[in-house]
């Protein structure tokens, strides 16, 4: 590994090293101990809309229960990778997870079905779905594996691919492409069914990965791309908008249930504040990140989708997934996208 190579990824990883001392700052401090202490774990940057939001809430649930209830979080992997805290939360060693439902998939099936390549068009179609039926069938499919996840999913936004190679104007431009997925099925399938060669690889792990060329390109909202610094490894953005992705709010079943009324409705006030804000705030940063990026470098080109919606259904990726996710899901899913054929 070279010293351009450390130095690049100690900066990518930086954020993760001072976030306690961040995280921390300005909180207010209470004579007792809290009772309720709980720890919060996840797989972003601090400076990420989703740390600042949660940490707003942690501190105005401190502050609301006179230091009773107090959230102490911990970004950027310092906790491990998501599928080391998936395995964490279930355990109980942490408490509380933001996860992809692509990622959760590989313990709650049904969690994946919001990724289904170009079912929602727009937010609105997102979150009448997310809020709604289809939401409400997802996290009772959670349940079920003994986590509670919370009402409202954050944002992550509509994904997009970035290369270090060429633009992707088209399916035919994925061909043989080395590509990172999460480590998820339906992302892995989704690829193969468009013709490139996709490894699964931790978030933790995505910069080196791209740095030292194992894979040539990637796929994330602008938000991540720019806030995890992608844009010093990758050179073209390619608008594909191919899927949108949350995190669904996890918390481990036993101890959210022991958890007394009080407390969880204090938290579920404040968390839920949290996500509306966050939304916003990732929907804002998104809109505004492409001039940003271009400034950075990076070249952008807006393809049209209607080269890979057809190579995914030739492909038959629509029909396996029915077939994985059952006829009563995909009718929840379709009474928002619209038929998925």
């Amino acid at each position: 590994m070279s010293t351009s190579h450390n130095d690049s990824r100690r900066r990518f990883v930086q954020g993760g090293a001072a976030a306690s001392a961040l995280i921390s700052v300005g909180a207010p401090v209470f004579a007792q101990a809290a009772e309720h202490t709980f720890k919060w774990a996840n797989n972003i940057p601090v400076t990420h809309p989703s740390n600042i939001r949660i940490k707003e809430a942690a501190d105005a649930i401190r502050a609301e229960s006179k230091g009773r209830v107090d959230i102490q979080i911990f970004p950027n992997n310092q906790l491990g990778g998501d599928t080391d805290m998936l395995s964490q939360v279930r355990s109980g060693a942490i408490d509380f997870f933001p996860l992809s439902g692509l990622i959760l998939q590989t313990l709650v099936p049904l969690a994946g079905i919001n990724g289904l390549a170009f079912a929602f068009k727009d937010y609105n179609t997102v979150w009448s779905a997310m809020d709604g039926d289809l939401g409400s069938f997802i996290r009772a499919a959670i349940a079920k594996v003994n986590l509670h996840s919370f009402d409202r999913i954050l944002d992550n936004g509509f994904r997009n691919i970035t290369t270090s190679t060429k633009p992707i104007n088209s399916a035919a431009d994925l061909q043989g492409f080395k590509i990172r997925v999460p480590v998820s099925p339906l992302w892995t399938s989704m690829f193969k069914a468009l013709g490139s060669a996709p490894t699964g690889i931790n978030f933790s792990e995505v910069y080196s990965a791209l740095q030292t060329k194992v894979v040539e390109g990637q796929e994330n909202p602008l938000a991540i791309i720019e806030i995890a610094k992608l844009y010093e490894v990758q050179k073209f953005v390619s608008m594909t908008g191919h899927m949108w992705d949350g995190q669904w709010i996890l918390a481990n079943g036993k101890r959210w249930a022991s958890t007394p009324a009080d407390v969880q409705a204090l938290i579920n006030k404040h968390v839920g504040e949290a996500v509306l804000k966050q939304r916003d705030d990732i929907r804002k940063l998104n809109l505004g990140l492409e001039d940003q990026l271009k400034g950075r470098g990076m070249v952008f080109n807006r393809p049209d989708s209607a080269s890979f919606r057809d190579a995914l259904s030739k492909a038959g990726f629509y029909k396996e997934w029915r077939g994985k996710f059952g006829d009563e899901a995909m009718a929840k899913l379709e009474k928002y996208s619209g038929a998925l054929v």
